[in-house]
């Protein structure tokens, strides 16, 4: 059975993001702001991936009558918790929710700390005296999945998926390449200088196509990281030195082009095995959950071996995805390993011991890593069925 989402208005086919104060029109550059105005909420990606992969939804207007299982969906830029989603809701959405006739389903493609949301949450229904299991939260923090009325849903895979879809894989060939690795880190952040510093001083990127493109002037504070600097000797010194020298590129984008991801760079996945993947957290927000995103999907698509600095459990969703994490030639015990400062360290040590005849394990795989191109290729209409009953079946 269809989802049911009822529509403040509708544009073009495009439900318009709830709550919105800002005004904008699809398939134009304001239709892309929405995130940067309060209170924050934007198109609903749900209905984009719903769309491009024939699965129905069934959307009713404010004025329309609604069924009795129906939600009112707010699609989040970012959480803020100052703000009272429910005191912004519309009388009659209110109402229908105060009488438990329909739920409000929430958005997220991020991977905040979801007990610190539902938390919020939680208060703001007590506040506002609405029923207990009024609202179900979507994630794309795996910790969503234990805590009750919200989902997880990894929403980057499709998102990649979407906004990389006019560009054909690349091939996946058997020549030889000139590159060990491909190690890319566009936005500044303390564990990621700390992390990429440490392989730069031993030398594991000599042979590597790598990059850290933003400029840093302002005092960075080291301590302000899931990885403990001072554990690990004379890293604070070598990641202050290497942070003195930034910018470091390796192609001749700007900023805006690095970060458009309908454009790909042939070369850092062709002519390189392996991809190191520096992912948007290394530790979610204190969470215990993983969070992955379209860097690790980048590598998926066009074809390479990979490790990922990321949250521990990382590898293990994709295994549950069905992909597969060449167990066979890399040593992965690196993402089990809780601790984030020893999982660093396990991990820059499997990244070293891969060096070591690269061109055979990657040769050795190679029918793993077409099968993880087939199947980020294949529709998620799947992924995407499972998601809407997850919905309607929570609480």
């Amino acid at each position: 059975m269809a989802l049911t989402l009822i529509a403040d208005k509708i544009v073009k086919g495009k439900i318009y993001p709830a709550l919105a104060q800002h005004e904008g029109r699809p398939y134009t550059q304001s239709w892309r702001e929405f995130e940067q105005h309060w209170p924050y909420t934007v198109p609903l990606r749900l209905q984009e991936y719903c769309d491009h992969h024939a699965v129905p939804l069934n959307i009713v207007g404010l004025a329309d009558s609604w069924p009795a299982d129906a939600f009112y969906p707010i699609g989040l830029g970012f959480f803020d918790f100052g703000i009272d989603y429910f005191d912004l809701l519309p009388e009659r959405v209110f109402t229908e929710l105060w009488h438990s006739h329909i739920r409000v389903l929430f958005y997220y493609h991020e991977g905040d700390n979801p007990k610190r949301i539902k938390q919020r949450l939680d208060a703001l229904v007590e506040q506002h005296q609405l029923p207990q299991q009024c609202y179900v939260f979507v994630s794309a923090n795996t910790a969503a999945d234990a805590i009750p009325g919200f989902v997880y849903f990894n929403d980057f895979e499709l998102w990649y998926y979407q906004r990389n879809h006019n560009v054909a894989p690349l091939e996946i060939h058997d020549q030889p390449r000139s590159r060990d690795f491909t190690a890319l880190v566009r936005l500044h952040k303390p564990w990621r200088a700390m992390a990429i510093a440490d392989l730069h001083r031993n030398n594991l990127l000599n042979n590597s196509y790598w990059s850290y493109c933003e400029t840093v002037t302002a005092p960075t504070d080291l301590n302000d990281s899931p990885i403990e600097i001072d554990s690990i000797k004379d890293l604070r010194t070598d990641t202050e030195n290497f942070l003195a020298q930034t910018p470091y590129v390796s192609d001749e984008l700007s900023n805006n082009e690095r970060n458009n991801h309908s454009m790909i760079v042939p070369k850092y996945h062709v002519d390189s095995y392996c991809n190191i993947v520096f992912e948007t957290h290394f530790d979610a927000d204190q969470s215990s959950g993983v969070f992955l995103t379209e860097k690790t999907y980048k590598p998926i698509k066009h074809g390479q071996l990979f490790f990922i600095a990321g949250c521990a459990g990382s590898l293990q969703v994709l295994r549950d995805q069905g992909y597969r994490v060449f167990d066979r030639v890399l040593d992965n015990t690196y993402d089990r390993v809780e601790n984030n400062t020893e999982r660093w360290q396990r991990l820059c040590t499997a990244i070293k011991e891969s060096q070591h005849r690269l061109a055979d394990r990657f040769a050795t795989v190679q029918e793993d890593i077409q099968h993880n191109q087939r199947l980020f290729l294949e529709t998620k209409t799947a992924r995407l069925n499972i998601l809407l009953e997850h919905i309607n079946e929570s609480y």
